[in-house]
């Protein structure tokens, strides 16, 4: 790309100030597609200068003038479509399929409904003799992951924007094509200077300068739970709000009256998406201790049953993970599962038949597995599911909360009043009941370690606001 080497700045592409540079990599090929500059402390202060001269005015437009704006954005974005989809193939992996139907349409989704959250949101209202007002906090530094870049740029940007703020991002390094396709939508779409900014770089070099900087106010962040703890403590000096959208574990309960055949096929498969590099994913599948064998032997049908190959090919179902580095820890996890006891019942260590380059693994299905194994506890990000089993449903919820993470849960049963009694037990932001799938009118976050706000639609436009109290407004 023209502008990969650039940062944009203030509504320009501009130099770096240093020289640092990354390859990117096609993890399908391991092949170098690109090279991007990485920037440090100078182009962060640089940045952050810029967005908070263009909140003085971004920050006091009208609804009408930021939703005009909104819906520029959203029609520009439309027509790069097949251009961010193919940047999130190439640079992550992502069939085309997916990529084409599912990771684009993402963001596109996450724009449209920070506009109806602008347009719906009560900014005022009353509280005694005070007259209580929604204001942009400021100047914003969101960093996003490389497993569903525009999902998470759109749910942080959108928003942010639509709230008054301005903003100062930093893609992952991993995926950072799409997040310049990005920036061109904007700059086409006519957003004002300052607005919105781009630095590329890694967390060392450009996500700890964002953290600690005073002139920021807020940091949003979605990525590892390690790397979230690491932006909290060099925010908490400044005292800014930190959000955070971190990984998980997520618990699939199918209580004992489903349709087995059907529901464990059903989830092997969905786990298996973006090849399982999805932090929600229902890694963990709980079920009856009785049908373990019988649950095990069709998970292992259904993960055997994905198409792997070439992501630039239209019929594939999976393509490889993201990073030599992805690769390399879940290589380890599965040999840890090995080594611990669980019983493999397909997939393992290695590259599919097949492959001899590529970051491609095979799905793996582990049954047999106590909720004390390492492969029970961690996430793994790729596509390995591990059967636990569970003697009765309050055993089955007590498995499920039985971990550090709360980010999403899974609850399947053949009575959905019985489903949704369980699914009030759980530990977690986000209950699937019965395979529904993610819903972008929703709120999205974590309990516990999988972080500390909310994101999506009207929940994530709250979260870039201050409430400000006008005391004695309305007194007579």
């Amino acid at each position: 790309m023209s502008n990969a080497r650039k940062f944009y700045i203030d509504g320009q592409w501009v130099e770096p100030s240093g020289t640092r540079t990354m390859d990117v990599v096609n993890p399908a090929t391991e092949e170098v597609i690109d090279t991007i500059a990485l920037g440090d402390e100078k182009d962060v202060d640089r940045a952050v200068t810029a967005a908070r001269k263009a909140f003085e005015t971004w920050g006091q437009t009208t609804r009408e003038e930021r939703m005009a704006v909104m819906e520029k954005i959203i029609e520009v974005y439309k027509s790069r479509m097949d251009d961010i989809a193919r940047a999130v193939s190439q640079e992550m992996g992502a069939p085309m399929m997916l990529a084409s139907k599912a990771q684009a349409p993402a963001g596109l989704g996450h724009l449209m409904y920070a506009l109806n959250a602008l347009k719906e949101l009560a900014w005022e209202e009353d509280a005694g003799n005070a007259r209580v007002v929604r204001e942009p906090i400021g100047v914003c530094g969101l960093i996003t992951p490389w497993n569903w870049p525009l999902n998470q740029i759109a749910a942080k940007v959108a928003p942010a924007l639509a709230a008054g703020c301005t903003v100062v991002l930093k893609p992952s390094e991993v995926a950072p094509l799409n997040a310049l396709v990005f920036a061109e939508v904007l700059h086409e779409a006519g957003v004002p200077a300052g607005v919105f900014n781009l630095v590329n770089g890694d967390g060392p070099g450009v996500g700890t300068a964002m953290s600690a900087h005073p002139d920021i106010d807020m940091m949003s962040f979605t990525g590892s739970t390690r790397a979230g703890v690491a932006v909290a403590q060099n925010a908490a000096p400044t005292v800014k709000r930190v959000a955070q959208e971190l990984g998980g574990k997520s618990p699939n309960i199918l209580l004992d009256d489903v349709d087995f055949e059907k529901v464990v096929a059903r989830d092997t498969i969905g786990m298996c998406m973006n090849t399982g590099q999805s932090c929600n994913a229902p890694t963990r599948m709980l079920v009856p201790m009785d049908r373990m064998q019988d649950c095990a032997a069709i998970a292992a049908k259904a993960a055997d049953s994905i198409k792997i190959g070439d992501p630039a090919d239209e019929n594939v179902q999976m393509g490889p993970l993201a990073s030599a580095a992805q690769f390399e820890k879940v290589q380890g996890l599965i040999q840890q599962g090995i080594d611990e006891g669980a019983k493999l019942e397909t997939g393992g260590t290695g590259r599919p038949e097949g492959f001899d380059k590529g970051y491609y693994v095979k799905p793996t299905i582990f049954s047999n597995v106590t909720n004390d194994m390492t492969i029970a506890r961690e996430e793994i990000f790729g596509p390995v599911l591990v059967l636990i089993g569970y003697k009765d449903d309050e055993e089955a919820v007590r498995i499920a909360n039985d971990t550090e993470y709360g980010l999403s849960a899974y609850v399947s049963s053949g009575d959905p009043e019985r489903a949704r009694q369980v699914a009030r037990r759980l530990r977690a932001g986000q209950i699937h009941i019965n395979g529904a799938p993610v819903d972008p009118g929703a709120p999205f976050g974590g309990y516990k370690q999988s972080g500390n706000g909310r994101e999506f639609s009207r929940w994530g436009l709250e979260e870039f606001l201050e409430v400000k109290a006008l005391l004695g407004h309305n007194a007579a």
